[in-house]
């Protein structure tokens, strides 16, 4: 009874804060000749937090672009993306999304948008196909499998009884780390979003099966706009462009080779990663 009481006071309280939520009702309207993604001077601050996780990040993505974020741990990765879909809004700056405003857009025509992959890859309980059209409750088996093949996740499906029809576990206990990752990127390709965000998501995926999905999510007939967060060097350095974060603040931005030159910081990780200071790596 106890957690109980805990648990619904923190249901009661989510459901009655409205501090920071974006509007509905408006509708964001593209605005030609404008970039995909921009971030102008963006500040973030968590409530209560004495300091802010980001500080004065600016950048533009324009469509089809893939963009790389590279860090240590805590140095705002997460809470950059998250910003994107208006998961958080800045507390200064401003976060565009096809030159409008996210705080001025409605909020389910914003998200629609996206396909996101979070770190923590959560399966319900029911079938694979419940969990897998969150973002689209019409499309067909054909169009899952299709972003299966893309996501490597196919095996996954096949190999239990009933393919889609079969049954996820809560948290999807019986599935491994490696597979929910791959269900969670066939549930975020679905539907194809104009924009996906990769948060860490392929940390329990070997290096081959890594690079055959970047390949194939790039070879999809929808044009994607993509950010990839990673702590490897080798999931991003093809990326067009990697956005280099340090306890909040953005200390470096291009692509590989021209980091790999002028960003210390970035130079130190990918040797690291590769226990070489001149191998062959480092040029991609």
């Amino acid at each position: 009874m106890t957690k109980a009481v805990a648990c619904g006071q923190r249901i009661s309280a989510v459901m009655d804060d409205v501090n920071g939520e974006l509007k509905e009702g408006e509708v964001p309207v593209s605005v030609s000749g404008t970039p995909k993604v921009e971030f102008k001077n963006v500040s973030f601050r968590y409530a209560g937090a004495g300091d802010d996780s980001l500080k004065n990040i600016s950048f533009t993505v324009n469509t089809g672009e893939t963009v790389g974020i590279i860090g240590a741990t805590g140095s705002g990765k997460s809470t950059l993306v998250s910003l994107i879909p208006a998961f958080y809004t800045s507390t200064e700056g401003d976060v565009l999304i096809d030159g409008v405003n996210v705080k001025d857009a409605d909020v389910k025509r914003l998200r629609r948008k996206f396909g996101v992959v979070p770190q923590q890859s959560t399966l319900m309980r029911g079938t694979l196909r419940d969990n897998l059209n969150w973002r689209d409750a019409s499309v067909t088996d054909t169009d899952i499998m299709i972003s299966a093949a893309a996501a490597q996740a196919t095996d996954v499906i096949t190999s239990k009884d009933g393919g889609l029809d079969a049954l996820s576990e809560q948290y999807g206990r019986n599935f491994s780390g490696g597979q929910r990752q791959r269900l969670a990127i066939t549930r975020a390709l679905v539907g194809d979003p104009e924009i996906l965000i990769f948060d860490d998501s392929s940390s329990a995926l070997d290096y081959a099966t890594d690079a055959a999905l970047r390949d194939a999510v790039a070879a999809l007939h929808h044009e994607h706009t993509t950010f990839i967060v990673s702590q490897r060097t080798s999931s991003i350095m093809h990326a067009d462009k990697i956005l280099v974060l340090e306890d909040g603040a953005l200390i470096g931005m291009g692509t590989h080779n021209e980091l790999y030159e002028t960003c210390p910081a970035y130079k130190e990780i990918h040797d690291l990663q590769f226990k070489s200071g001149k191998g062959e790596q480092n040029n991609g």
